[in-house]
């Protein structure tokens, strides 16, 4: 179960890492016109915040999960 929820947090961290870096990626491009200063997220833009959102919040989890003493990594060894 150990190994499971490892593999998981390295899944969940690729993930969250690709999703930012298309969404910073996609933000640089679409912003061309300097007179707006905030848009409206829409579509595809939405749906990737708001999967990034949910991804960052499961990945808190599982690593405070992970970090409890039942797992035995979750002591710290002076």
């Amino acid at each position: 179960m150990e190994a499971a929820l490892h593999v998981t947090l390295i899944i969940l961290s690729v993930l969250m890492t690709v999703l930012v870096i298309v969404q910073v990626r996609g933000q640089g491009l679409s912003n061309r016109d300097s007179s707006s200063v905030y848009h409206t997220k829409r579509g595809l833009e939405k749906t990737m915040h708001q999967t990034t959102i949910v991804i960052s919040v499961i990945f808190l989890l599982l690593s405070l999960i992970a970090s409890l003493p039942l797992f035995g990594t979750g002591t710290l060894a002076l």
